[in-house]
């Protein structure tokens, strides 16, 4: 067997930044005691009217679970002050499944034995198409983490095929470099997302065997590096399941806090997904993250930072989505199939996780008009 890379040190290529947030965050999060919070941090909390890094950690503790009812009201009304009635709608488009990790948590991880596949630029043409045709004006594009497979030229034709369909263009892909990220810019990109997974290292280590995504800090840093190469916005954004969901939540949050006071003109989002069983396990499973501590996690994040978008993922069932909607969620996904190839009908490749909310995109509009809402399809115009 050979010998594993250390988790901590950067592979050749990988850009290397001057920062110090990563010891930051972890050090807030090894500091984080949980238990120590009682009712009274939590009606401290909610008094307030900016909260505190102090604050969100009390609205995240097992304190609070008793003021779900009271913490959701504060959110609500944090959510309709910045946002007004208004739910962003969006699809993922998922272009290529190789994977060059080994994230034992994953569909797409590089031993799992699924159907791989690509979507050559015509293909990509046809299902944006297809998504086009839908009404939808943004769009997320995603691919497994191999830069041989889905190298940087071939997301940024994606981009720029993407942008004359779409007005917002969104990419998840393997974390790059800022020129990198600038070209992506160019071609259309205007916001990154990168799921950190988990923030407690030797965790991290345990969970992620092979591929550049070991690589701890190279990940930590990617929504910095995109954002020092022109990308409008970044999202954040934890796993919730794989270790101690409070702090991995609180640890995310503060990433957030710190790169936003570091980049005012920055745009920061919060994803919120829970693990999902994948194909030849099905077992996989958020443990003890239920509906109502992810409903904690959530207004959390909204009560901490307002004007933050945070997007509620099909991985949650039609029900919770259409209730935190009405609360904390300000974006949300519709007609998704998280296969390569789907959205045209010719699916050539497997998923990477199982969904809970098939609904199309007609039937998610409907529902946000239902709730008294306004589904919105771009909230942005390039002048």
């Amino acid at each position: 067997m050979k010998e594993r890379t250390n988790h901590m040190e950067y592979m050749e290529g990988m850009e290397v930044i001057n920062s110090n947030m990563l010891d930051e965050v972890i050090e807030a999060m090894n500091n984080y005691d949980y238990d120590k919070y009682t009712e009274r941090d939590v009606k401290s909390a909610l008094a307030h009217d900016v909260l505190t890094p102090e604050d969100f950690a009390a609205l995240l503790s097992p304190a609070a679970l008793p003021f779900l009812e009271e913490i959701a009201q504060r959110a609500q009304i944090e959510t309709r002050k910045h946002f007004g009635n208004s739910i962003a709608m969006f699809t993922p488009l998922y272009i290529a499944n190789y994977c060059e990790n080994y994230c034992i948590y994953c569909g797409f991880n590089c031993y799992n034995k699924i159907r791989r596949a690509k979507l050559t630029a015509e293909e990509i043409e046809v299902e944006m198409q297809a998504i086009a045709k839908t009404g939808l004006q943004e769009i997320l594009l995603l691919t497994g983490e191999s830069r041989k497979m889905s190298d940087v030229n071939y997301i940024a034709e994606a981009c720029a095929i993407a942008k004359k369909y779409f007005k917002v263009v969104g990419v998840e892909v393997y974390p790059m470099n800022s020129d990198e990220y600038a070209k992506l810019h160019a071609n259309g990109a205007d916001f990154v997302t990168v799921f950190q997974e988990t923030y407690n290292s030797d965790k991290y280590e345990t969970l992620h065997l092979e591929g550049h995504k070991r690589v701890f800090p190279y990940r930590f840093y990617a929504q910095e590096r995109a954002i020092l190469g022109g990308m409008r916005g970044v999202g954040f954004a934890a796993l919730l399941g794989l270790d101690d969901f409070r702090k991995d939540a609180f640890a995310t949050g503060m990433h957030a806090y710190l790169l936003q006071k570091k980049y005012p003109h920055a745009e920061i989002a919060f994803s919120c997904p829970r693990l999902r069983p994948i194909i030849n396990n099905d077992k996989i499973n958020p443990k003890d993250v239920h509906e109502p501590q992810l409903l904690q996690v959530i207004c959390a994040y909204r009560i901490f930072m307002p004007f933050a978008s945070i997007t509620i993922s099909t991985r949650e069932c039609e029900r919770f989505r259409n209730n935190i909607i009405k609360i904390a969620a300000t974006k949300i996904s519709a007609g998704v199939d998280v296969g390569i190839g789907g959205h045209s009908g010719a699916q050539k490749g497997d998923e990477q996780f199982e969904i809970s909310d098939p609904r199309n995109v007609d039937e998610v509009f409907k529902a946000i008009e239902e709730q008294g809402l306004q589904p919105v399809m771009s909230d942005y115009i390039y002048v």
